[in-house]
C-alpha cells in the first residue's frame, strides 16, 4: 500500500466504493486522514462496513462538516453529461475534487529514495485502443530484463494499492480518460499515447474533451520522454506541441502506419519488421511476424510503442527483442485459444467498438467472424472496406439483425447465441482461416463484461473435439 501524503488529521470524503475506492480509502487511512465513505450501492457499503469503515450518506448536509477533499471513482461523472450530485455538492461547497490517480502521484516518492543508486521511474499510457496491451508488454519486457517492476491502474491492482518502491523499480500504469480528466498531479517520468478514436464521447462533452482528457497526462506533469503514436492527426499535434524542434529526443514518435521521416527518434513498424531511428540512421530492426502474441498491425504499434517506452529506459534491443518473442498476450485481445485441423480460433472479446473490431479484421487474411451484442451508435457500417478478409460472419445477440443490415454481400448467419455461432464457424471453417470472436458490441445483453463473454468463447472452443491448446 501506498499511504497518501498531506491528509493526516484531515477529513477526506471517498465516493464509489469499488477496487479503486476502497483502496484509496485504505491508503488515506494510513496516512493519518479521517475517512468519510459513501456508495450508493447498499452491497458496496456492506465491503466496506465489513472492513472495519464507517459510510456516511453524503446526500446529508450535515456530513460535508469539516469535509476538505473529495476522492472519487473515475467511473463516476464529474462534469458531462452532468455531475453526480455528491460531485457537484463539493464543487459548490468548494472542496477540491481528486481520484485515486492524483494521489498516487502526489505519495510515490518516499524519504527511502535517498538510499537508493536508482530512483523509480512511473510509466504511465493512455490512448484510445491498445493501452491494456501496450501497458503489459512494458511490465513484461522489464520482467525479462529483471528489473523490479509493478503494473496498475486501469489494469491489475489499484495505483494506491501497489508495495512501496525499491530501488531502481518502474511501475507501469494503465490510466483511462476517466482517470487522467480529474487528476490533480499527473508526473510520470515517461508519458505513452497509442492512438485515438470516437470512445466515451457522452462524458466528455465531444472529441475534443476527450482529446484534452488524454493530453493532461502530457500537459500537466511534463514528462522527461513522450512515446506518441501518430498514426491519428490528434498524436500529430500532440507530439508537435512536445517537441522543440525536428531533432528533440524528448519525443519518440511512433507508428505502425509509414516509416517516419526526420532527424529525431523514431519506432515504426512497416510489413512486420519493428524499425528503430535516430539522428537519421536505423540502429534497430525487429522481426515481429513470428511473435503469435502479437498479430496484426494494431499490436505491431503496440509493440513499437512498448520498445520505444523500454528503450527509452535503457533497456538494450536485442533484450527487448528476446522479450517481445515470448508474450504471450492479454486475455481476450487476439488471444489465441486452441487450433483444429489448420483452423486457429482467437479470442478478441475486448473488441467492443468499430475501430478495435477493424484492427482485428486487418490482423489475419480469412476469418469467420463471429459478431454482436449490444450494439453501439452507427453500427457496423464503418467496417465496410475491412470485410474483405471475412469468409462468413456469424452474428449474435441484441444487435445481429442491424448488424446483418449492414453486411452487405457478405456471407452470414444470424445465431442468436454465441455457443451456436461457435458450432457453426467451427464447422464451417477450412484450413487456414481463423475463427474470431471481435464483437463490435459491447456485452451486456447477454454477458455481465467482455471478460465472461471472452471466458464462454474459449469454454466452447475448448470443449471441441481435437482441439489442441496453445
Amino acid at each position: 500500500m501506498i499511504p497518501v501524503k498531506g491528509v493526516e488529521g484531515r477529513k477526506v470524503a471517498v465516493l464509489g466504493l469499488g477496487r479503486s475506492g476502497l483502496a484509496a480509502a485504505r491508503a488515506l487511512a494510513a496516512g493519518g486522514a479521517e475517512t468519510v465513505l459513501w456508495d450508493d450501492s447498499p452491497e458496496s457499503r456492506a465491503k466496506a462496513e465489513a472492513e472495519g469503515f464507517a459510510t456516511t450518506d453524503l446526500g446529508r448536509d450535515a456530513a460535508w462538516t469539516g469535509i476538505e477533499l473529495l476522492v472519487t471513482s473515475p467511473g463516476i461523472p464529474h462534469l458531462y453529461p452532468q455531475p453526480n450530485r455528491h460531485i457537484l455538492k463539493a464543487l459548490e461547497l468548494g472542496v477540491p475534487v481528486d481520484n485515486d490517480i492524483g494521489l498516487f502521484f502526489r505519495s510515490w516518492a518516499d524519504r527511502a529514495w535517498d538510499g537508493f543508486d536508482v530512483m523509480p521511474k512511473v510509466v504511465a499510457v493512455t490512448g484510445s485502443n491498445g493501452k491494456s496491451t501496450t501497458t503489459a508488454l512494458i511490465h513484461h519486457i522489464l520482467e525479462q530484463a529483471g528489473r523490479p517492476t509493478q503494473m496498475a491502474g486501469n489494469i491489475g491492482r489499484g495505483v494506491l494499492d501497489i508495495e512501496p518502491a525499491q530501488d531502481g523499480e518502474v511501475v507501469v500504469l494503465e490510466l483511462s480518460s476517466y482517470q487522467t480528466d480529474l487528476a490533480r498531479a499527473l508526473t510520470p517520468d515517461i508519458a505513452v499515447f497509442t492512438n485515438l478514436s470516437p470512445d466515451h464521447l457522452d462524458r466528455h462533452g465531444g472529441m475534443g474533451g476527450y482529446f484534452a482528457a488524454k493530453r493532461r497526462l502530457f500537459a500537466e506533469g511534463g514528462p522527461d520522454r513522450a512515446v506518441v503514436g501518430i498514426d491519428e492527426t490528434e498524436g500529430l499535434y500532440l507530439a508537435g506541441q512536445l517537441s522543440m524542434g525536428p531533432a528533440d529526443d524528448r519525443v519518440i514518435r511512433v507508428s505502425s502506419a509509414r516509416r517516419i521521416e526526420g532527424e529525431g527518434w523514431s519506432v515504426f513498424a512497416r510489413k512486420g519488421f519493428l524499425a528503430e531511428w535516430r539522428k537519421g540512421r536505423q540502429v534497430a530492426s525487429i522481426d515481429l511476424r513470428p511473435i503469435a502474441g502479437l498479430p496484426g498491425a494494431h499490436n505491431h504499434q503496440n509493440a513499437c510503442a512498448a520498445y520505444a517506452a523500454t528503450r527509452a529506459l535503457g533497456l538494450a534491443p536485442k533484450v527487448i527483442e528476446a522479450a517481445l518473442a515470448s508474450f504471450a498476450g492479454l486475455p481476450h485481445r487476439s488471444q489465441t485459444v486452441g487450433t483444429r485441423a489448420g483452423v486457429r480460433f482467437v479470442n478478441d472479446s475486448k473488441a467492443t467498438n468499430v475501430d478495435s473490431a477493424a484492427k482485428a479484421l486487418q490482423a489475419f487474411p480469412k476469418i469467420r467472424w463471429i459478431a454482436g451484442g449490444l450494439g453501439k451508435d452507427g453500427g457496423i457500417a464503418a467496417l465496410w472496406e475491412h470485410l474483405g478478409t471475412v469468409s462468413k460472419a456469424y452474428l449474435i445477440g441484441h444487435s445481429a439483425r442491424d448488424f446483418a443490415l449492414q453486411l452487405g454481400d457478405t456471407p452470414h448467419e444470424i445465431c442468436e447465441t454465441l455457443d451456436v455461432a461457435v458450432a457453426r464457424a467451427a464447422a464451417e471453417a477450412k484450413e487456414g482461416e481463423v475463427v474470431l470472436l471481435a464483437p463490435a458490441a459491447a456485452s451486456f445483453d447477454q454477458f455481465p463484461n467482455f471478460e465472461k463473454r471472452g471466458e464462454a468463447f474459449m469454454d466452447l472452443v475448448r470443449a471441441l473435439p481435437g482441439i489442441a491448446l496453445p
